[in-house]
């Protein structure tokens, strides 16, 4: 028997495949929204 073919399916899973997650994706893109209008908050007072 050889277990090659199930050791290939181990591979670690890197940052492009965490960044690829939606959830992930929508936290990251509030938080920027949110530095964002915080930012322009900051250099144009209304």
């Amino acid at each position: 028997m050889n277990d090659e073919p199930a050791q290939i399916h181990d591979e670690p899973r890197g940052c492009l495949f965490a960044l690829s997650q939606p959830p992930l994706m929508f936290f990251l893109a509030f938080i920027a929204t949110l530095i964002l209008v915080t930012a322009v908050h900051d250099l144009y007072r209304w």
